[in-house]
């Protein structure tokens, strides 16, 4: 579909073949990627529980790093979206080229400073003996693959703006394939064991990240990036960073907030930690349906609100939820009821079986809730008000689920079902925050420029 039809579409076209045509490849693109992190957690898992439970110990440092950028690239999907919106493709384009400058940036400085500070992070939520080494090994060769991410997150962030989440899937399909395909060959075939993983995925997602990039200079059909572009503009920088920082203060607060949750998990012990790991993944696995609607709403308010109709933001909002609620509610009967076969596959500890069970039968009960938080976050985003987004990104591990786990496990003796507990509440509670926070009605306000110089 060509750029121009593609902008009719979403402010026209049904609103449920609109969320269905942008949310299905990105619905495709979660797929993949949670085969990804499953291929991964399968094929640690045969190298040992502790292995297993390394990786879940670094992965909330892993998601920190990205976060801190990942802000920046909501800004761009909302910015460009809404230039889009109001046919200023010029503009996009320069927010675009700053994009791609500063998150470059960003990621070689934040990378090498993690990859000299992994051994005291490790130490630091309670890595020690076997498990602070896998960790170790792990974290520090992922610190490699930052700036490769990010370029990559830039690159869905624009093409995102546009409503095209056909390509930037198309290429994520093939780093993921390749790196299912390099697993067993990095981890046994060559002996590096936990490394194998890590150097499996850098080399995986750099070859397809090459093509993205050239991608972005050579199309000139749609939003591109020009050398002019790429010169550091403060004037964009700020409006990106009004926009972004929020939400990278947002998901960074939460990925603090699963730090000092891994902390509670490994006090039950490395089993508990490894069923949360394997928990985590088949769940995110079920979730991924309500991700992909939650990603695509983003770029249909934001194209709408640019294009000055509320009524159809709001139409968009309310379809993405029903689709999601339904959804979600059959997910979270069949995950229920094959609980005990999904965790097999990953867990042949009987106490990592056990936890893990029962792990996915509470969880699952929350599943509709997430549904809908990931709705309301992409509504926020997509409109540019991503303090929203932070609220509730903070709201749900800083103000419900960490101050819960702590009164649970001090004043209740249910064990490492406390954790679970809090999570399912704390899933309840932010989603009723955010509700609030629609109906005030504020989101409704498209964050361009009215007029030059001035945001709205």
């Amino acid at each position: 579909m060509k750029h121009n039809n593609k902008r009719k579409f979403i402010l026209e076209g049904k609103m449920w073949r609109v969320i269905l045509t942008l949310a299905a490849p990105l619905m495709a693109n979660n797929l993949i990627q949670t085969l990804y992190n499953l291929g991964d957690t399968y094929w640690v898992s045969k190298i040992g529980s502790v292995e297993l439970a390394a990786m879940g110990l670094v992965f909330p440092f892993i998601y920190l790093i990205i976060s801190l950028g990942m802000g920046m690239n909501v800004a761009g999907t909302a910015l460009i979206s809404q230039y889009i919106g109001s046919e200023n493709k010029d503009e996009a384009g320069k927010i675009a080229g700053q994009l791609f400058s500063f998150s470059f940036i960003l990621s070689v400085v934040l990378g090498i400073v993690g990859y000299f500070l992994t051994p005291y992070l490790i130490r630091m939520i309670g890595g020690k003996g076997e498990l602070l080494k896998a960790s170790t090994d792990y974290l520090s060769i992922m610190f490699w693959d930052m700036p490769i991410m990010y370029l990559f997150f830039v690159y869905n962030a624009i093409k995102q703006g546009q409503g095209d989440t056909v390509t930037p899937t198309i290429l994520n399909v093939c780093g993921v394939v390749l790196n299912i395909i390099l697993d067993p060959i990095f981890i046994f075939k060559l002996g590096l064991g936990i490394k194998g993983a890590a150097y499996a995925t850098i080399f995986s997602r750099a070859i397809f990240a090459l093509y993205a990039i050239y991608s972005l200079f050579a199309d000139k059909a749609g939003v591109h990036i020009t050398r002019k572009t790429l010169k550091l503009n403060k004037a964009l920088l700020v409006k990106i960073i009004k926009v972004g920082l929020p939400a990278s203060l947002g998901q960074s607060a939460s990925a603090l907030g699963f730090i000092i949750l891994n902390g509670f998990v490994i006090s039950y012990g490395e089993a508990t930690l490894a069923a949360f790991t394997v928990g985590n993944r088949i769940n995110s696995l079920v979730l991924m349906p309500a991700s992909g609607i939650g990603s695509s709403i983003a770029t249909i308010i934001g194209q709408n609100l640019g294009a000055n109709n509320v009524p159809r933001a709001k139409e968009a909002f309310k379809t993405s939820v029903i689709m999601s609620t339904i959804i979600m509610s059959i997910g979270a009967f069949l995950l229920f009821s094959a609980a005990k076969i999904t965790v097999g596959v990953f867990a042949t500890d009987p106490l990592v079986l056990a936890e893990g069970i029962q792990y996915t039968h509470l969880i699952s009960l929350g599943l509709p809730l997430m549904g809908i938080f990931q709705i309301l976050v992409g509504t926020f985003q997509g409109s540019g008000h991503t303090i929203y987004a932070m609220a509730m990104d903070i709201g749900r591990l800083w103000c419900f689920r960490i101050p819960m786990i702590v009164l649970f496990k001090r004043f209740a003796s249910w064990g490492s079902s406390s954790v679970w507990y809090a999570m399912v509440l704390s899933n309840l509670f932010v989603c009723m925050l955010g509700y609030a926070i629609y109906l005030q009605g504020n989101w409704q306000r498209k964050v361009i420029e009215h007029k030059e110089g001035a945001l709205a």
